[in-house]
């Protein structure tokens, strides 16, 4: 599983022109925009301590965490953060989980978030969606499991 995390003062994502997830942190706070990627070995357990690093990651402001400043994520699954680029111009996405298989993980990752305390919103899983937001610093991290 990765996690391509933004620190962000706003996210939203919209599916045909409708805004389905957002975040806007009161003023002078931030929150995260979490892109989700899920590959063929990833469980349950690897969604839930990828939550929690997440949930824990000190990126905000004075080395701070969302745990710390209960700052709101904004989870949307991108299954292209697997891409392989390695050979010719087009990327192969054979290192993606299916979706029958990711979309559970996702929701699992969501599910522990929201157990841990975050507010999370959600984009639309298998959508072709439209992530808008502004990125703070700009801040952009690597997870992986």
């Amino acid at each position: 599983m990765r996690v391509l995390v933004q620190r962000v003062l706003s996210a939203s994502v919209a599916v045909d022109g409708v805004i389905v997830g957002e975040i806007e942190p009161s003023p002078g706070r931030q929150g995260l925009l979490a892109l989700v990627g899920v590959t063929h070995s990833d469980t349950v357990a690897t969604a839930a301590a990828l939550a929690d690093k997440l949930w824990r990651l000190r990126i905000l402001d004075d080395a701070r965490s969302a745990a710390d400043t209960d700052a709101p994520i904004l989870v949307v699954s991108q299954f292209t953060l697997y891409a392989d680029t390695t050979k010719g111009r087009r990327p192969s996405w054979s290192a993606a989980a299916p979706g029958a298989a990711a979309e559970p993980l996702v929701e699992a990752m969501v599910d522990a978030l929201r157990t841990l305390g975050a507010t999370v919103a959600t984009g639309s899983f298998g959508a072709h969606m439209q992530v808008s937001l502004i990125n703070d610093g700009p801040v952009t991290v690597m997870l992986e499991f």
